[in-house]
């Protein structure tokens, strides 16, 4: 069905509504946007895909309501918002026409699923509170602060500034698909790059990329340190234990910590050491050569006092 109507409430505006019209706007550009709580715009028909108002979830019928008695849930017994159940139906068409790879779609949907339609999905349905000073930061938060204020009473206030938020929207799903496409792209330069260094305790990749999502996947526990090219220079960096915190696998040594140029030069004895952070989690040459040579002494040393 190629719908010439998206229908959805008018009034005021939340994030699962927005997200679902991010999502059927790139696949119907032709369709207009129906705000309305009108008899004959929310009963269904063969022009048009109505969500988040309509009391009814029939995807057949074209209708994704999520606020009636009964309403869908997902298979863990989670509920489901419109985004959830748009993303649901027209997910994996969203990405192909975003020219996501096909053999990357199936991966693709399911992550973009559980990190960012899920959420959406349990705070529109109160089963999510955000709290704390972060909450009025959360993109639903945001998205509502895009609302008309109360005593704008013009008739176009709502669906003006919903078709403003609706842009904002875009923007973050497509820029979340983007980074999770690309985070895909890097496991594969990554894990073909773990292969070449073998037992190796530095991989040395061709730019800079997510790399530990990989290197966990490949079990490399081996690995160390990343070294890999920057604008003008080179990076040294270590490799992370765990996802939440800051614990690596190694440190660089104690003794580079807050240093630069000549200072560092003298003290690791590599011509071309550039920079150490004093955090010791990263480190700069300006050469590759020089790089490796630092990772090379900073293995060295990490296992010369058995911190591996």
């Amino acid at each position: 069905m190629i719908p010439d109507f998206l229908v959805t409430h008018s009034g005021g505006f939340h994030a699962d509504e927005l997200l679902s019209s991010v999502i059927l706007t790139r696949l119907f550009p032709q369709a207009r946007i129906v705000r309305s709580r009108a008899p004959e715009w929310i009963t269904p028909g063969k022009d048009r895909i109505i969500y988040d108002v309509g009391g009814a979830y029939d995807a057949e019928a074209g209708i994704f309501d999520h606020h009636q008695r009964g309403a869908p849930l997902r298979d863990d017994g989670q509920p489901l918002s419109s985004f959830g159940l748009i993303w649901k139906h027209y997910g994996h068409d969203y990405l192909a026409a975003a020219g996501i790879p096909e053999e990357n779609i199936a991966e693709l949907h399911a992550s973009f699923d559980a990190s960012f339609v899920l959420p959406i999905d349990l705070t529109d349905n109160g089963a999510l509170s955000p709290s704390g000073p972060l909450a009025g930061l959360t993109l639903p938060a945001l998205l509502e602060t895009l609302k008309p204020v109360f005593d704008d009473r013009a008739p176009e206030a709502d669906d003006r500034a919903f078709h403003a938020a609706l842009a904002i929207a875009s923007s973050f799903v497509e820029a979340k698909i983007a980074q999770s496409a690309a985070k895909l792209r890097a496991e594969a330069i990554v894990q073909q790059a773990i292969r070449y260094t073998g037992e190796g305790r530095v991989l040395e990749l061709p730019l800079g990329m997510p790399f530990r999502p990989a290197i966990v996947k490949a079990g490399a526990d081996h690995l160390l340190f990343v070294v890999h090219p920057r604008e003008k220079d080179w990076c040294v960096t270590g490799i992370r234990r765990a996802d939440e915190g800051f614990e690596l696998r190694a440190d660089l040594p104690a003794a580079w910590a807050g240093l630069t140029n000549g200072e560092l030069e003298a003290v690791c004895g590599v011509p071309g050491a550039s920079f150490c952070h004093n955090g010791r989690f990263i480190a700069a040459a300006r050469t590759r050569e020089a790089a490796l040579a630092m990772a090379g002494l900073a293995v060295e040393e990490a296992v010369s006092i058995g911190k591996v």
